[in-house]
């Protein structure tokens, strides 16, 4: 039997499990479909494995709960940050270095520039004709603009969405967002890999507000309504036809550790 230490951790209700490991993909892989169940593991949304960098203060893996690997993830991005114990740390990641502030249980972490916004896709769903905006922000996501956002069910559309040849083979991650005001808005996000709605996504916050700021004369703040009741802040400058400068903000809280038995 092979003893794991592990952390739990929450950032706006996205929640995940923190491991020191130097192992293989496939049991890494399989580690994370273990953990991340929610009724014989320890339930999370996803495993964060934790490595040494030659470039960064640390390196980061994200694997979904399915088992998948991801790119990016700005929620764990921002856990990793709290768990090192510093102000700033600097993550490695397969998108980049990111940067990070952290103050108290407040976190800040800075994207990569982005440029490449395609506005209204014309998109046929469920033999309906949609438009859909797609950005990507580490990870691909799909932004969906709509009212009432907490009155449907959205598992159905976004699982259909988030398959669509369109975006194959990848797939991509589904928001659905309602515009609260001139810099305000709710986000419900259908997570790739999780293959669920989960209460709260970082990048998927970021593309949200990011396509939102594209369409109007929204300043350089947009503050997201998650499903999980916090409000996270996203910052930004604008570039050309691009955004610079882009820093997602919220609360980050260690749940506990303990050690796991593989």
């Amino acid at each position: 039997m092979k003893n794991i230490v592990f952390t739990k951790m929450v950032a706006s209700g996205n929640d995940f499990v923190l491991v020191r490991l130097k192992a293989e993909n496939r049991f890494l892989r399989t580690l994370a479909r273990k953990v991340c169940e929610r009724k014989f593991g320890m339930g999370a949304d996803g495993l964060l494995v934790l490595e040494k960098s030659k470039c960064a203060d640390i390196k980061m893996r994200i694997f979904n709960a399915d088992g998948s690997e991801a790119k990016m993830c700005g929620n764990g991005a921002r856990c990793i940050a709290l768990l090192i114990g510093k102000k700033k740390v600097s993550i490695e990641t397969k998108t980049g270095i990111i940067a990070s502030v952290v103050s108290n249980n407040n976190v800040r972490i800075k994207l990569t520039d982005l440029k490449d916004i395609k506005p209204d896709i014309p998109l046929k769903v469920i033999r309906r004709s949609m438009h859909i905006n797609f950005i990507n922000t580490g990870v691909p996501h799909a932004v969906i603009f709509t009212e009432g956002v907490d009155k449907f069910d959205i598992i159905g559309l976004a699982r259909f969405i988030r398959y669509h040849k369109r975006f194959a083979p990848a797939g991509t991650n589904v928001n659905f967002v309602e515009v609260l005001g001139k810099d305000a808005i709710k986000v419900r996000t259908y997570e790739r890999g999780v293959e669920d709605e989960t209460l709260a996504c970082g990048t998927g916050s970021v593309a949200s507000s990011l396509v939102f700021a594209s369409k109007t004369c929204a300043a350089r703040k947009i503050y997201v309504h998650t499903k999980g009741g916090e409000v996270l802040k996203v910052y930004f400058e604008r570039k050309n036809n691009g955004f610079r400068n882009i820093w997602l903000e919220g609360r980050v809280r260690i749940v506990c550790k303990g050690v796991y038995y593989v």
